[in-house]
């Protein structure tokens, strides 16, 4: 069974979708397999050097990748990943 990845409304336009199926070992390998299969959707969730940019957040099973192992953090079947861009604003 894959991994459910939910697709924010802005990257929506390269999946067609709100959500995907991916069969991943890590959030690495889940990275390069959307990328492969919708491409140009990493270079907006990844900087040129491959790492997920400052403002987009990645939660596994609702817990920040940050505070786990990030891109090396290993995935299992059934595992749901959110990809959240960061919302600016002020008052």
């Amino acid at each position: 069974m894959p991994v459910k990845v939910r697709i924010p409304t802005p990257l929506q336009k390269l999946t067609g979708k709100g959500e995907v199926a991916i069969q991943a070992v890590n959030i690495r390998e889940l990275l390069e397999k959307l990328e492969h299969d919708f491409p140009g959707i990493k270079d907006r969730i990844c900087d040129e050097t491959g790492k997920i940019r400052r403002f987009v957040n990645v939660y596994l099973n609702e817990e920040d990748i940050r505070f786990l192992e990030q891109e090396n953090t290993n995935l299992k079947d059934g595992d749901e990943i959110s990809i959240v861009p960061a919302i600016a604003g002020g008052l």
